[in-house]
């Protein structure tokens, strides 16, 4: 695929990546772009098709993903998602970094493709400081907490596995974190301003 290299984003929900990309694309305007996501489930209030997914069919995504479309799906309370190669594709024909907010088997299913992105995992700094985040949230059930919490210990875990990440940020303090991921996107940033600049 032309174009910069995409970056694979991971990390359990409340590690805080969102906070992390809402200031790097804040930062460098028009350097980063984001592929639109496939899913199966029905737009949510407010949710625009193109824009916030690609609202298909079931059988209109297996055929994709049967035709190889796909740099990764998966399914989600009964939900399919996957991130095709046209949505890359469309972020990278614009001279933009794509980011892919990807789970752990999102990950694992794009390592055997020739994607060949940047990998980067946000970890929270303990399990105890994740709890206290999603809790503080206040946005789940006792039973839904609990079971984000248990899916963060297994992604955490998973995501030590040795060449799985180029980096791994630990989201303690979040300057420190910030210019960590800044750092590892050092030199795909540097490419992009370049060429716009040219």
């Amino acid at each position: 695929m032309a174009g910069p290299r995409p970056v694979v984003l991971s990390g359990p929900s409340g590690a805080g990546k969102s906070t992390l990309l809402k200031r790097l694309l804040r930062d460098y305007e028009g350097v980063f772009g984001f592929s639109v996501s496939h899913t199966t489930r029905s737009p949510r209030p407010g949710e625009i098709n193109g824009k916030d997914y690609h609202f298909v069919s079931r059988e209109e995504m297996q055929r994709g993903i049967d035709k190889g479309d796909f740099i990764e799906h998966a399914v989600f309370s009964g939900n399919m998602y996957g991130t095709s190669k046209a949505a890359v594709q469309a972020v990278q024909a614009q001279n933009q970094i794509c980011i892919l907010d990807i789970d752990m088997q999102g990950v694992k299913n794009i390592k055997k493709t020739e994607l060949n992105p940047i990998y980067l995992s946000i970890h929270p700094p303990s399990v105890q400081i994740l709890e206290k985040r999603l809790r503080d949230r206040n946005t789940e059930s006792e039973d839904s907490l609990q079971k984000r919490l248990q899916a963060a210990i297994d992604d955490i875990e998973i995501s030590k596995e040795p060449g799985l990440f180029h980096k791994i940020i630990i989201n303690d303090d979040l300057e420190l974190a910030y210019s960590e991921l800044k750092g590892a996107l050092k030199e795909e940033i540097a490419l992009v301003e370049a060429s716009k600049d040219s």
